[in-house]
């Protein structure tokens, strides 16, 4: 049984005379690796976006085709391979930009600082691909982390108000990095990192290191961006920092982006 040609509407010719820079596929659940420092690959599922720009002449692009490419590559989806993945999209979509883009659950097993107790905490990651000529890519990790607000302890006449932060780092890279060690650097830069699990000494411990070492927003900005000045691979990176405030219905902001070399 012959199947009968079907139009391709998305080809036919759109007189408006205008590009469109991205369009695509949102949201899609699928199975990622990532590579894991300590166990060489940890399996996650990441939310994924898929676009191509697409010239004034045609009227549409053709949504299927970002799904076989995917399919493509099951199991097989990982930094390792971006590069590929966006040139089977140009080549497939006929573009000239393919953006390729990540969002993730990455877990690292963390120790308590006194007891020792072990657990896991979730960091939420983004790998952002783009391949127009030159192929560029970020790596972002948001990072959750206690400070504690300088002014407060020196005001007050018992205790300190602190908080739980977000920095939200982005980095390009001329050689691999961890995410593990992006995440270690921005959480020495903290009052405190924060923990999945602490029993009473451990409490005690985290309580007094956030109090000895009182933190603004643009204290943890700062001292991030020395520690990623100091990283040889780093060539670009850009530092946000949010206080969730625990005295105030609004947050604290403080942002700071820059290159090396």
């Amino acid at each position: 049984m012959s199947i009968p040609q079907m139009p391709d509407m998305q080809q036919r010719r759109d007189n408006r005379k205008i590009a469109i820079d991205k369009v695509g596929v949102k949201d899609i659940r699928y199975p990622i690796i990532v590579l894991d420092k300590h166990r060489e690959q940890q399996h996650t599922v990441a939310r994924v976006n898929m676009y191509v720009d697409l010239p004034e002449q045609f009227k549409g692009t053709h949504m299927s085709r970002f799904i076989e490419v995917l399919n493509l590559y099951h199991g097989e989806i990982s930094v390792e391979n971006m590069e590929t993945i966006l040139r089977e999209m140009k080549s497939r979509l006929g573009a000239g930009r393919a953006h390729l883009e990540l969002d993730f659950p990455y877990f690292i097993e963390k120790r308590a600082p006194v007891s020792g107790a072990r657990s896991l905490l979730e960091y939420q990651c983004r790998m952002l691909g783009s391949l127009e000529e030159q192929f560029d890519f970020v790596l972002e990790a948001s990072i959750p982390v206690t400070s504690l607000c300088p002014c407060s302890k020196e005001i007050s006449e018992r205790g300190a108000h602190n908080q739980r932060s977000i920095v939200t780092v982005q980095i390009r890279y001329a050689q691999h990095i961890w995410l593990e060690d992006l995440i270690r650097w921005v959480e020495d830069c903290a009052s405190c990192p924060v923990y999945s699990l602490l029993k009473r000494e451990d409490e005690k411990a985290v309580t007094e290191r956030a109090y000895d070492n009182p933190m603004f927003v643009e204290d943890m900005v700062r001292a991030v961006t020395e520690k990623l000045r100091a990283v040889d691979q780093v060539r670009w990176f850009k530092i946000q920092c949010e206080n969730f405030e625990s005295i105030h219905n609004h947050s604290a902001y403080a942002m700071i982006e820059g290159r090396n070399g």
